[in-house]
């Protein structure tokens, strides 16, 4: 089903949001806001570029904005050291059970291509052909590192190879694709995390190279995570441990290997918990950062940290707290490293 919001400015001119809903994901069933032209046309793959540069602002979705805190959420933990910011967060509900500065703008590495995966997953069809271009091949660190240049390559490769390793050569040559130019497609970013209501969000780049003027903060990016998870697309993606996908190089296929810690290795403390997600990053600048999600039972939580000086002990300690909260794991002895106390 297709619903559609229409607004009028001064000028005249109409900006429509387009809802498509689907039979996966997480409760709200739907996807986030395809943004559109003024004439109410979806933005494909085909558009011509002037006509993606006039995009008029859609109105804003708040469905995956986190729910406001009234009083002391639930959750309460201080650590010794503790991650400059954060956020313990119900992904159905939006519902929020710790966080430390949720609103605090930081550099985030390689998290922004949770916004760029979420861009191609609406816009672009899986069996989609994209040209390699020089620079997307040529892009420096972590990357698939096998992409031809000038010749055409199924999409889908590419976007797996952005969420499971984090390839920055897929980022780029999905951006191209997308927009016309990756300065285009940064321009439809900061659209979309507008259209989202991600008011502490910025992009400069599509793959987090960069860190200048390209921030974020815990509340967005949980917010992000949540609308990258209502994705199936990305949803199945996020939650693939290896994948294989035919492509056209030399042994006809990417071996990819997703480089999330706690999808490989699980949550300590937690057995039971199947993790879903979602993304990694890291620059000098931006620290280490991590959105991960997991599952136990009916119950899905997740966690933020931006520069968190120990991730791999404060991302399943928070977690399990959450799922103690919710009567879902038993409470531990002690938790090394971290003390009960305000958060």
């Amino acid at each position: 089903m297709i619903a559609g919001l229409l607004l009028f400015g001064a000028t005249g001119a109409a900006a429509v949001v387009i809802w498509r809903n689907h039979g996966g994901g997480h409760a709200a069933g739907t996807t986030p806001p395809v943004l559109t032209g003024p004439a109410g046309d979806a933005v494909s793959p085909g558009t011509d570029a002037a006509a993606k540069a006039s995009l008029a602002l859609p109105p804003v979705d708040h469905r995956y904005l986190l729910e406001p805190v009234s009083g002391a959420p639930p959750v309460h933990y201080r650590f010794k050291h503790p991650p400059l910011a954060g956020v313990l967060f119900d992904v159905e509900s939006g519902r929020v059970l710790w966080e430390r500065n949720p609103r605090l703008e930081h550099q985030i590495a390689s998290l922004t291509k949770m916004m760029t995966a979420l861009i191609v997953a609406e816009h672009d069809p899986p069996q989609t052909l994209v040209r390699i271009s020089a620079r997307a091949a040529h892009t420096p660190g972590s990357a698939t590192g096998l992409l031809p240049v000038a010749r055409k390559v199924p999409l889908e490769p590419l976007l797996q190879a952005l969420i499971m390793i984090s390839a920055n050569d897929a980022a780029v040559a999905l951006a191209q694709h997308d927009a016309g130019s990756v300065g285009r497609f940064v321009k439809e970013m900061n659209l979309q995390a507008q259209a989202l209501g991600l008011t502490c969000t910025h992009y400069s780049t599509p793959n987090g190279l960069r860190d200048r003027h390209n921030y974020s903060c815990p509340a967005d990016l949980a917010a992000l995570a949540r609308a990258d998870l209502a994705n199936p697309r990305i949803a199945k993606i996020a939650a693939t441990r290896t994948a294989q996908p035919r492509f056209p190089i030399k042994g006809k296929h990417l071996y990819l290997y997703n480089n999330h810690y706690f999808l490989q290795r699980g949550l300590p403390g937690l057995p039971e918990a199947q993790v879903t997600g979602l993304k990694t990053g890291f620059t000098d600048r931006a620290g280490r950062c991590y959105v991960t999600t997991a599952r136990i039972g009916g119950r899905e939580l997740g966690v933020v940290l931006l520069d968190s000086p120990n991730p791999l002990l404060q991302v399943p300690a928070l977690l399990r707290a959450g799922f103690e909260d919710l009567g879902l794991a038993p409470p531990p002895a002690s938790v090394k490293g971290t003390r009960p106390g305000v958060g």
